[in-house]
C-alpha cells in the first residue's frame, strides 16, 4: 500500500522546495499533505480536516511557496500574495518557523513577515512597505494594518489561508474577519484548515471558498491506542493534587510533560503547591508577555524543562455560543474590556507543535469534545508514542460519557481506559499534601500572579532587545524558577523511604539526603518497552514484578 503514496519529488515541486523538505528528514508526505498539495497546485479551493499533529501547516506552506516561485519566473513585481490568518500569536510563530524551514534555499524569493507579534503597529509598518510574499497575522492585527493602510492586498492578493479554522470564531475574531474580506480582491484561491467540523466552520466557507474540495480524510481524531494511550482516573479535588504529586514526585510520570488547568489562579495554585515539594513547573497562560509565552514553548521544545502548566482559557467558552454572545466578547476585546491583562489571542492547547512531548495530564477536565482532542493532541505527534491521563471528578462524569462517545465513534478502541492507580497505596503522602496546601493560601496566589507578570515583562523586554544581539545568552533565561511567596518547608523537599509503598519503590526515582537513590528499574531495561511511555512502562511494571500483589488486589 505504501508503495502507491504519492511521494513528495511527484508532485512537481521546485528543486529547492524539495532541499528543504530532504532537511527536514521528511521521507514521504503524511497523508494530509499527500491529498492537499496536489489539489493545491491545481488551484482548487480546500476545506480540509485533519488530526492535529498531522502535517497541516507544511500541507499550505509547500504549495504557497511553489506558487510565489512560479510566479517570480515571469513577474519582477514585489507583492503580497499570501496571507495566513491564525487564530493566535504562538500559532502565527510557529508558521513563521515553519515557512522559513520550507524557504532556506529559496529566502530571497519568497520573503515571509509575522505580524501577530506583540510590537507596535507603528515598529511593523516598514516591514510591511516592503511588501513581503506572505503575511502570516491574526485577524484582528491583519485588519488594523490594512485600516492604517500599511498593508494592501487587493491588487495582488492570490491566496489566502486559514489554519485553526475551528478556532477562529471563538476565539472572538468573527467580526475582524468579516471586515478584513472587504480588503480583499474578488478572485483568490482559498483554504480552510481545521482539526474539527463544527458550525463556525460551514459558516467560514460559506465566506471564504469557491466550490471547494472537501478533504475529511478517513482518519480518527486522535492516533490509535497502539500511538496514543488514554486513561482517566476518578478523583475529587483534594485527591487531585495528592496523585500529581505521587506521579511526578516518584517519576512515575517521565518526559515531558504538559498539565492543563482551567483558570489561572489554579494554574499557580498548582505551581505554587508543587515548588513546596522542590518540583519545579512553568506556568503558561494569557496573563504572561507574548515574548515570555513564546520563549518558555522554545526552551521546552529544546528539553530545558519537563514541566508546562498551562491554562486553557478559551475552553472555557463554549464554541456554539450565540451570535449575539459573539457581538458582546468582540466588543468587550475591541473596547479593551473584559478581564484585565488577559491576551485574546493567546492559545497552547491548540495548533501549538510542542515537540517529544510524552504526557498530557488533564489535571481539570476539559469543558467540551474540541478542547479535550486539541490538548491530547499535543502529543503522540507524527509517529511518536504519547500518554494522556485524565483526572474526572463525579461531577465531570457526563463530560467523560461525550468525549468518549465522540472519539469511539471513530474507532471503538478509543475509549479512555480506566487508570490502574491504588489511591490506599499512597495514602501516606496525604499529610504531606495537605501541609503544603495549607501553604498555598488566596494570597499567596495573588501575590505569585503578580511576582511572575513583573518578572516576566522584564524578561520580555530582554527577549525583545538584549537576546537579539547576543543569541547566546537567550539559553540563560529560565522560567521555571521558584517564586515562593508561600513559605517553603524544607522537609517536604524529600521522600522518606519509608513512605514509598512497596509496590512503587522499584520505580519511583526519591531523593533521600539530597542523593539520588540507584533506580532498580529503568525503562529501557523493561522487555519490549524500551520506547514506551512512562505511563504505560509503571503499569507493566506493577503487573510484571509484583506478582503477588497483583494477585492479592485481585
Amino acid at each position: 500500500m505504501a508503495d502507491n503514496r504519492l511521494l513528495f519529488h511527484e508532485m512537481g515541486l521546485d528543486d529547492r522546495i524539495l532541499k528543504a523538505v530532504a532537511d527536514l528528514g521528511w521521507a514521504q508526505p503524511t497523508l494530509i499533505q499527500e491529498k492537499t498539495i496536489p489539489l493545491a497546485l491545481e488551484g482548487k479551493d480546500l476545506l480540509a480536516r485533519a488530526r492535529t499533529g498531522s502535517g497541516k501547516t507544511a500541507a499550505y506552506a509547500i504549495p504557497i511557496i511553489q506558487r510565489i516561485l512560479n510566479v517570480k519566473m515571469s513577474v519582477m513585481e514585489q507583492a503580497v500574495r499570501a496571507l495566513v490568518l491564525v487564530p493566535t500569536k504562538e500559532l502565527g510563530k510557529q508558521v513563521l518557523e515553519m515557512m522559513r524551514q520550507l524557504t532556506a534555499y529559496c529566502s530571497r524569493d519568497v520573503r515571509i513577515a509575522d505580524v501577530s507579534v506583540q510590537a507596535d503597529i507603528s515598529a511593523q509598518r516598514p516591514i510591511l512597505m516592503e511588501k513581503p510574499d506572505v503575511v502570516v497575522g491574526t485577524p484582528s492585527r491583519v485588519l488594523i494594518h490594512l485600516q492604517q493602510q500599511n498593508l494592501n492586498l487587493r491588487s495582488a492578493l492570490e491566496l489566502l489561508v486559514i489554519d485553526e479554522a475551528d478556532l477562529v470564531f471563538s476565539f472572538g475574531f468573527e467580526n475582524d474577519l468579516k471586515s478584513l474580506l472587504g480588503y480583499l480582491p474578488n478572485i483568490y484561491q482559498a483554504f480552510l484548515m481545521s482539526a474539527t467540523f463544527n458550525e463556525d466552520v460551514l459558516a467560514l466557507k460559506k465566506l471564504v471558498l469557491h466550490n471547494p474540495v472537501v478533504l475529511k480524510l478517513q482518519e480518527s481524531q486522535l492516533p490509535d491506542s497502539s500511538q496514543l494511550a488514554q486513561y482517566h482516573i476518578r478523583c475529587e479535588e483534594e485527591d487531585k493534587f495528592l496523585l500529581i504529586y505521587t506521579l511526578l514526585k516518584l517519576s512515575l510520570v517521565r518526559g515531558k510533560t504538559i498539565v492543563f488547568i482551567n483558570s489561572i489562579d489554579r494554574c499557580y495554585r498548582l505551581k505554587l503547591f508543587l515548588e513546596q515539594f522542590s518540583i519545579p513547573a512553568c506556568v503558561l497562560n494569557s496573563e504572561l508577555p507574548v515574548h515570555s509565552r513564546c520563549h518558555i514553548i522554545s526552551q521546552f521544545n529544546h528539553g530545558f524543562y519537563d514541566y508546562i502548566i498551562a491554562t486553557d482559557e478559551h475552553s472555557l467558552n463554549d464554541p456554539s455560543t450565540t451570535s449575539k454572545d459573539e457581538k458582546k466578547t468582540n466588543k468587550k476585546r475591541k473596547t479593551g474590556s473584559g478581564e484585565k491583562g488577559k491576551d485574546k489571542e493567546y492559545g497552547v492547547s491548540r495548533g501549538i507543535d510542542f515537540q517529544n512531548v510524552s504526557n498530557v495530564i488533564n489535571f481539570d477536565f476539559p469543558t467540551n469534545v474540541d478542547s479535550y482532542i486539541h490538548r491530547v493532541g499535543r502529543t503522540a505527534r507524527a509517529d511518536n508514542p504519547g500518554t494522556a491521563l485524565t483526572f474526572v471528578s463525579h461531577s465531570e462524569l457526563p463530560l467523560l460519557q461525550e468525549v468518549e462517545k465522540a472519539l469511539m465513534g471513530d474507532s471503538p478502541d478509543m475509549a479512555l481506559k480506566p487508570y490502574q492507580f491504588r489511591m490506599e497505596e499512597v495514602e501516606g503522602f496525604r499529610y504531606r499534601c495537605r501541609d503544603a496546601m495549607r501553604s498555598v493560601t488566596k494570597q499567596a496566589i495573588k501575590e505569585a500572579r503578580l511576582k511572575e507578570i513583573k518578572e516576566e515583562l522584564l524578561n520580555s523586554e530582554k527577549l525583545k532587545t538584549f537576546f537579539e544581539d547576543n543569541p547566546r545568552d537567550f539559553q540563560l533565561l529560565r522560567h521555571d524558577k521558584p517564586i515562593h511567596p508561600a513559605r517553603v518547608k524544607p522537609h517536604l523537599k524529600n521522600v522518606p523511604d519509608y513512605l514509598i509503598p512497596k509496590t512503587l519503590r522499584s520505580v519511583a526515582r526519591t531523593l533521600i539526603g539530597g542523593k539520588k537513590r540507584t533506580r532498580t528499574v529503568q525503562h529501557r531495561n523493561v522487555k519490549g518497552h524500551g520506547k514506551m511511555n512512562p505511563l504505560r512502562g509503571f503499569k507493566y511494571t506493577k503487573k510484571s514484578s509484583q506478582s503477588t500483589d497483583q494477585t492479592r488486589r485481585k
